[in-house]
């Protein structure tokens, strides 16, 4: 009975760190929508004279804020990833820091294969990963352009 009790908890408590894993992956999706979405709406509704330094300056700007925490929220989800693994392999040795969801407690996460202790990703390191440098550089590359073009 223990046993199967002990079970229970430790599925419970994987669901909730797959619950924060999957809230920080939608988040980051929704993210890069909302730029999509955003620099659609003010290209489509710019009026017949405007300025274009200004719109490359704030299409700028949100691009930057979006990638910064788009960046923020992968760098969440690998922290939540690395207390996932913590807990599917050391849970059975103790119960201490049970259904604990701070991302930032080290106390639950594994030795890297060398044996030395996980360092907590930078937000710019993971912000110039190839995954989000694909999608992000793109669009500002794209503004540059534009915004060099008008003073050519």
């Amino acid at each position: 009975m223990e046993k199967y009790k002990n079970e229970s908890i430790l599925n419970k408590e994987i669901d909730l760190i797959q619950g924060c894993i999957n809230r920080m992956a939608h988040n980051s999706f929704i993210i890069k929508g909302w730029l999509i979405s955003l620099i659609a709406v003010i290209l489509t509704l710019l009026p017949e004279k405007f300025d274009i330094k200004a719109l490359c300056f704030v299409g700028l700007l949100i691009t930057i804020c979006f990638w910064y925490l788009d960046g923020f929220f992968l760098k969440t989800e690998k922290l939540y990833r690395w207390k996932y693994e913590w807990v599917i392999i050391k849970r059975a040795e103790t119960d201490k820091w049970s259904y604990d969801l701070n991302p930032y407690n080290r106390n639950m996460w594994l030795l890297n294969k060398d044996g030395s202790e996980k360092k907590i990703p930078k937000v710019i390191k993971v912000m110039f990963s190839k995954t989000l440098l694909a999608i992000y550089l793109p669009v500002i590359v794209v503004i540059l352009i534009v915004f060099v073009n008008t003073y050519i």
